[in-house]
């Protein structure tokens, strides 16, 4: 398990200290303009959520802010009533080290869901060619007799990965922006993180040593698993999804999407129920508002103008139909690129363990997360053991032997003949097809902007770097940052990566 090393933690130290210093410790701001009025933000998922936070929390309580969302609030966080219970069938985990998203939970009142044990194995398509035991020291000497010091070193890369990563907080605490993603990869971690995104996950563990049966037995069931691809994902991505196979992990009690709905409550924003159709520019000078946004509601189609919009979901065909009228030069309604499908298959059921090469008694058989090889045909890309978003007291989860709740993840919908092949009997079946992240490759492809025109910016250009819920958060929080930067004319405080320097001369 890959454990934060004493490096993390003194900088977690060194950040949460500087929260109490904050802003207000800099060198006095430049006289500010009239704030604006009236802020739209297009999505309730996460990010637009964490944006209406981050906006309030920028601009005070006297702006009006709508969100518009045409399905759910929470978007890609979503729950499901199967078996009796609600399961987390959308965004499950949260990093220990996902500072806004534990500053969230803390904020709203909101709890972590109480721990329970589980168990991982990876199945190569014909049997559990790795199983973890229950006992540290076991699964620590299997790793090193079968991969020497891979594993070790893995957790060390990462590691270093995570330790750049973490500055983006302390540039963000002191009201830092950034106007693109490649500038704010470049201020975590400099031209190592861009030369991360410009080679596979692959290319990068085996100029670093790395063995490639270690790649193709433990590396790539975790990026199957966290984006249902290989390891020829780039490398930016690679290292996200392998802290996403750490210890620590957690989730919200009462299910992720609590955050979502949380954070829209504590802005005060206006939830509209509609589905935004265009975005037009209308006058530069307008005193309403230089933006028109033009949605469909239940009543027929209506607009409303707006001084800053934050569009917080997805520009890709197959996931909006938002044309952009007005602008000069002319913004796309689709930005090159695809998301890529995984289908989340919740099975309330008893599984057949023969399938996955075990003889095992299905009363003994207690792993919870089987991960997959890369191995051509396998229909599959993970198959968990699912607890209830709220863990009652006394929980204990289910043997094998009895129905409980599976979550499938597949790349294609789970065909009648593989579902008797993996269940011995099931009673309720519930499919999701999700366009969850972009499909990763690399040479890196240039990033969508984050400033789409003046006061118009796109939250979900971060998710070409990485596609998570904390990735999200900062993307809302750097906009909502450079929104108020560019609003007040600080230039000073937009794609400055001298942060270190300056805190000592204004401290």
């Amino acid at each position: 398990m890959i454990m934060p090393g004493r490096a993390i933690c003194v900088k977690i130290l060194l950040f949460l200290g500087s929260c109490q210093i904050g802003r207000e410790g800099l060198a006095s701001a430049p006289e500010l303009r009239e704030q604006p009025k009236k802020m739209a933000i297009v999505g309730g998922g996460i990010g637009g959520s964490a944006a209406a936070y981050f906006l309030r929390q920028e601009f005070g309580a006297g702006v009006k802010i709508d969100v518009f969302e045409a399905g759910t609030v929470g978007g890609r966080l979503a729950t499901h009533d199967i078996g009796g219970g609600e399961f987390e069938v959308g965004g499950s985990i949260i990093h220990p080290l996902n500072l806004h998203m534990k500053h969230f939970v803390d904020r709203l009142g909101l709890q972590p869901r109480d721990d329970v044990t589980s168990k991982m194995a990876i199945f190569d398509g014909k049997e559990l060619s790795f199983e973890e035991s229950n006992w540290f020291i076991i699964n620590f000497l299997r790793m090193l007799w079968r991969y020497g010091l891979n594993f070790i070193r893995m957790h060390m890369w990462v590691e270093s990965v995570l330790d750049k990563f973490m500055r983006i907080y302390q540039y963000q605490q002191y009201g830092y922006s950034f106007s693109s993603v490649d500038r704010l990869l470049h201020a975590m971690g400099g031209d190592s993180f861009l030369a991360l995104a410009n080679q596979t996950l692959e290319e990068v563990m085996l100029a670093e040593g790395f063995s490639q049966s270690f790649l193709n037995d433990i590396v790539a069931p975790v990026t199957r698993v966290n984006y249902g691809q290989s390891v020829r994902i780039h490398g930016f991505v690679g290292a996200v999804a392998l802290a996403g196979a750490s210890s620590g992990l957690w989730a919200v009690d009462g299910g992720n999407k609590r955050v979502c709905t949380g954070l829209l409550s504590h802005s005060k924003a206006q939830v509209i129920s509609a589905r935004v159709t265009a975005i037009t520019f209308k006058n530069r000078h307008s005193k309403n508002g230089p933006y028109e946004v033009n949605y469909m509601d239940q009543s027929g189609p209506a607009h409303s103008v707006y001084d800053i919009v934050i569009v917080a979901s997805p520009l890709h065909q197959g996931m909006s139909d938002i044309t952009f009228t007005g602008f000069s030069p002319p913004i796309p309604s689709h930005f090159p690129g695809r998301y890529h499908q995984t289908v989340s298959t919740l099975v309330h059921g008893r599984l057949n363990v023969s399938y996955l090469g075990s003889s095992e008694n299905p009363a003994d058989f207690r792993f919870s997360d089987v991960l997959t090889t890369d191995h051509k045909g396998l229909g599959i890309h993970s198959l968990s053991s699912l607890d209830p978003v709220s863990i009652p007291k006394g929980y204990v989860p289910p043997p094998a032997s009895e129905k409980k709740v599976w979550k499938v993840f597949s790349p294609q919908p789970l065909a009648e003949e593989l579902l008797k092949q993996m269940f011995l009997e099931w009673d309720d079946v519930s499919e999701s097809r999700w366009l969850a992240y972009p499909s990763y490759s690399t040479p890196h492809r240039r990033t969508p902007p984050f400033v789409l025109h003046d006061h118009l910016y796109y939250l979900n250009a971060i998710e070409w770097s990485a596609s998570a819920m904390e990735m999200s958060a900062i993307s809302a929080r750097n906009l909502a940052l450079l929104a108020h930067n560019r609003w007040h004319g600080q230039e000073a405080k937009i794609n400055q990566e001298d942060l270190h320097t300056r805190l000592r001369g204004e401290l």
